[in-house]
């Protein structure tokens, strides 16, 4: 294969993994796989210094094919790439990804079920400024609706290199949604993924805290805190959202008097839709809350405002769980 370059703003600088150090281990990682063989392709939308990718490009030219702003055409393409033997990481901003591609991720990867990774980064509200356009407030909602299709959502940077390793060789597709690869490391001693198996962090027997993805440190910092007034509180890192871990939610649901999801998402179809989707065929099963934004479009503004008038941060999150115990 010969790499193809087509066009990048000149804005985007290499520094930018500096401040991204999960979207560098996305690279290195893909970068060490390809090194032991496996037959990766990076595909991307005009994103590679955002999505940190140039890195592959630099040291595997001809394991990259840079596409320009053509996201459904990439996709598509990284179809027709998986028929001829190749593992396309297709990786491109989560609203495009998502939202403009979902025909061509349904019709042309998910249907026939080809081994395509789908990497949707700066996902939920990561992209402030650039307003609903950019916003992925939909994403999970829309992906796991997607029949075959897994969808992972990775806590921070070890994570999700943990998660590309683990899943190299599974043989259906996978939706990554990742942010913008500045999450404060959960992780940093290292994380035995399983695809579809959750993480159980604590167990409490007051209230159980489902988060996934950027929603897992600020959930493990707030049941930290609410832990030290004397309440039982556990924390469950849903990493894999498709297939869901439906035994660790009802294992959950049979020792925790209060059960709460946690997601950078809507409250509409995400997390806390599969969540109630297993307690309600379980019976019996206590209070289900689920936080996250509310059936709305998001407001547009730095992120660190955002995750604070959401309620997303470790401050919103204690004050969200104790509003849910007090009832």
């Amino acid at each position: 294969m010969t790499g193809v370059e087509l066009h990048e703003g000149s804005w985007h600088l290499h520094t930018v993994l500096d401040k991204s150090p999960g979207l560098r281990l996305l690279a290195d990682t893909l970068v060490e796989l390809v090194d032991e063989g496996h037959p990766i392709v990076a595909c991307t939308a005009d994103l590679k210094y955002s999505n940190g990718l140039f890195r592959l490009q630099e040291q595997h030219p001809g394991r990259f094919i840079q596409f320009g702003i053509s996201e459904q055409n990439m996709v598509s393409a990284a179809a027709g790439l998986a028929t001829t033997g190749q593992l396309p990481y297709v990786a491109t901003f989560a609203s495009f990804l998502a939202l403009l591609c979902c025909e061509q991720i349904r019709t042309d990867i998910a249907y026939p079920g080809l081994p395509v990774r789908l990497i949707g980064h700066h996902a939920g509200i990561t992209l402030g400024f650039y307003g609903t356009s950019h916003h992925a407030t939909e994403d999970l909602a829309i992906m796991r609706s997607l029949a075959g299709l897994a969808v992972v959502a990775p806590a921070d940077g070890p994570a999700l290199a943990a998660a590309i390793r683990a899943t190299v060789d599974h043989p259906g597709p996978i939706y990554f949604r990742i942010g913008r690869g500045r999450d404060p490391e959960v992780y940093a001693g290292g994380i035995d993924f399983e695809l579809g198996k959750a993480i159980v962090h604590q167990e409490g027997t007051d209230l159980t805290i489902f988060a996934t993805g950027s929603t897992v440190h600020p959930s493990l910092e707030a049941a930290a805190r609410l832990r030290a007034t004397g309440l039982s509180v556990g924390v469950l890192d849903v990493h894999t959202v498709k297939p869901l871990d439906a035994d660790a939610v009802l294992a959950a649901a049979a020792r925790s008097a209060r059960l709460m999801t946690v997601e950078e998402h809507s409250v509409v179809g995400g997390l806390g839709g599969a969540v109630a989707e297993v307690l309600a065929t379980a019976g019996g099963s206590p209070p289900l809350h689920r936080h996250g934004i509310r059936d709305e479009y998001a407001l547009i503004g730095p992120p660190i405002h955002l995750y604070r008038h959401y309620r997303l941060d470790a401050d919103g999150i204690v004050a969200e769980a104790e509003s849910v115990l007090a009832r």
